[in-house]
């Protein structure tokens, strides 16, 4: 069985979409990072709205320095000419709703089921938002993670998009360089790269791998 190209799939509908009227696009972002690249690459195409949701964040710190960074790179991105104005909203931080969520999953590795129930709850109050804001499309930038499950997230999202009634815009941002270039854009605009996930679990992970590393 052939494993879909959700990057051909994009293409082929951004292609579609050239000479029609503008598209607004409802657009789930991790961090300013991996938001640096899909902002560029779709902001010529799509008025864009970004949506911090990110409650998997465990620690309070972490979050307020992430979102800010998220929102000076908007700041950046906005002066530049050649794309439709982007617009940011920062949705509910309640760490707790990804704590229940993971509950029962604490031992799972990285990358499994628990990071799944993440997507999940995630990419579910993308599609409402995207919805209460009439948008034409919805996404996230999660795809361009190589340590994301691509195809998953396009699973959860084309779910939502029939529970929603609003179209979900296929990924794989990594492909085509995507992820090479969020590093060099996070270097051209002096971007915080964090080098964890978000949740008390991934940064457990993370500090386990750099003692084995000593």
């Amino acid at each position: 069985m052939n494993r879909r190209n959700y990057q051909k799939e994009l293409d082929r509908l951004l292609e579609q979409l050239k000479g029609q009227e503008e598209k607004h696009l409802f657009l789930h972002s991790c961090c300013a990072p991996c938001s640096s690249y899909v902002l560029e690459y779709l902001s010529p195409c799509f008025r864009i709205t970004v949506f911090y949701y990110n409650p998997n964040i465990t620690a309070s710190a972490e979050y307020f320095k992430r979102v800010e960074e998220q929102k000076r790179l908007i700041e950046i991105l906005n002066q530049k000419e050649g794309h439709f104005p982007i617009q940011v909203v920062e949705g509910d931080y309640r760490p707790k709703d990804f704590l229940d969520v993971a509950e029962g999953l604490e031992d799972c590795p990285e990358g499994g089921e628990r990071c799944f129930a993440c997507y999940r709850l995630r990419l579910e109050e993308t599609a409402k938002r995207a919805k209460e804001y009439d948008a034409d499309y919805f996404a996230t930038t999660l795809t361009i993670s190589p340590l994301k499950n691509a195809e998953k997230l396009n699973e959860l999202g084309e779910e939502f998009a029939l529970i929603y009634e609003v179209p979900w815009l296929p990924s794989d941002f990594k492909k085509k360089e995507g992820y090479k270039r969020s590093i060099e854009l996070s270097a051209e605009y002096d971007l915080y790269r964090q080098d964890y996930c978000g949740c008390a679990f991934s940064k457990a992970e993370r500090e386990r791998q750099k003692n084995l590393s000593d």
